[in-house]
């Protein structure tokens, strides 16, 4: 991409709208060209201007963060999408992953994560705090509790131990001892899931997994 990231900001509080406007103009590489009150204003801005990456709170009148990430997402596939929000909530998580959105950052840590999400959705790449990771691994272990499994896939048992081990945070290392194969099997195995499912990162198989039931959303 020539040129700084052009973002768009939604917030309806004029304060925040400063405060990460001093934050991603402090990069060389993010600059912010338009700012929105509301999720329906945000709409309007990101279709009339030059926008690569669109930041969105969730909670806004008229039209919220989420309500405006489905809208863009339908109209503009190609803009980039954050949810930068104060609820650490694990239904707003997957809401904001059904809508499109490459990544949900805290604003008590926006100082700390929300360049490097930025960054992140303009290389097409996820941006998944810890607290979602713990989120995902709590909810795909219930389901697995349930019963209810994967979805009908071609998958091998092992990948299968290997995609739960990974969901669980362990290193490709631990994975290893654990199954008593080598660090390049496992890398081997998670590489094949990864294209039986059609997925390229974390966060692709996450939504794979809200699509096809996995996770509850």
């Amino acid at each position: 991409m020539a040129g700084p990231t052009r973002v768009l900001f939604a917030d309806d509080h004029t304060l925040v709208r400063r405060g990460v406007r001093l934050i991603l103009e402090g990069e060389p590489d993010l600059t912010v060209v338009a700012e929105a009150g509301d999720g329906a204003e945000a709409v309007e801005l990101a279709r009339a201007r030059e926008v690569d990456l669109a930041v969105l709170d969730i909670a806004m009148p008229r039209m919220t963060g989420l309500q405006a990430a489905r809208e863009l997402s339908r109209r503009l596939p190609d803009l980039r999408i954050l949810i930068l929000t104060m609820y650490d909530n694990e239904q707003y998580f997957f809401e904001a992953l059904k809508a499109g959105a490459s990544g949900y950052v805290l604003k008590s840590v926006a100082d700390r994560d929300l360049v490097e999400a930025c960054r992140a959705a303009v290389r097409d790449e996820s941006f998944v705090y810890p607290g979602a990771e713990r989120a995902l691994v709590r909810s795909y272990l219930d389901r697995l509790r349930r019963g209810d499994g994967l979805p009908a896939r071609a998958v091998t048992e092992r990948e299968e131990e290997i995609l739960k081990l990974v969901a669980e945070g362990h290193t490709t290392k631990e994975i290893g001892e654990l199954l008593f194969i080598s660090a390049k099997t496992v890398e081997r195995h998670r590489a094949n899931l990864l294209h039986k499912l059609g997925m390229r990162d974390r966060l692709e198989l996450t939504r794979y997994a809200i699509r096809a039931g996995l996770i509850d959303p």
